[in-house]
Formats: C-alpha cells, sequence, structure tokens
C-alpha cells in the first residue's frame, strides 16, 4: 500500500510557481498596508497627545520666562546664601575597637 506519488512535471513546477508568486506579492501587500495603518496611527495618537499636553508646555514656558536671570551687572537682592566658616575638631565619639583583640 505503500505508493509514491511521481515527481511533478513541467506543469507541476510551472504551478507552484505561479501560485507561491501570487502568495508573496499578497503578502507583502498585506505587510505594507499594515505598516501605513500602523503609521497612520501612531502619527494620530502622537498628535492627540501633544494637543493635550499643550497646555502643559504654555505653563512651563511661562515658568522658565518668569525665572529668567537678570542681565551681568545686576545685583539680586535676597537671593545669596551666606556660609560662615567653621572649623571643627576631631574627637572619637565611638570607642576604638583596635586595642581588642
Amino acid at each position: 500500500m505503500n505508493q509514491t506519488n511521481p515527481p511533478p512535471g513541467l506543469l507541476g513546477k510551472l504551478l507552484a510557481f505561479v501560485v507561491a508568486t501570487i502568495l508573496l506579492v499578497l503578502g507583502l501587500m498585506f505587510s505594507v498596508v499594515l505598516l501605513a495603518v500602523f503609521a497612520i496611527v501612531a502619527i494620530a495618537l502622537g498628535a492627540w497627545f501633544f494637543w493635550k499636553t499643550r497646555h502643559v508646555r504654555k505653563a512651563m514656558r511661562e515658568a522658565g520666562a518668569m525665572r529668567s536671570p537678570p542681565a551681568e551687572g545686576h545685583v539680586i537682592e535676597g537671593e545669596a546664601v551666606i556660609v560662615e566658616e567653621y572649623r571643627a575638631s576631631e574627637t572619637a565619639v565611638l570607642p576604638d575597637d583596635s586595642r581588642k583583640s
């Protein structure tokens, strides 16, 4: 009952080549369409996010404009922090464990 099929002839090989080519072209077309859909969705989401955050960007620009540093040579009153020099003596706070054996 072990029957082997004869090798395909020229017509079978030609038909297999045509079918494979058609499937390859259809797969390529499907992937291009899918890529275009993904690109459109990504652009739409980016535009939506950009539109929804416009008030945050405007507030950040205004806050940055209010804190802009003055031109050179101006003194800003109340902005300086004065740090006094302090000398500390070095004393052992914890007992020295190096003498224990």
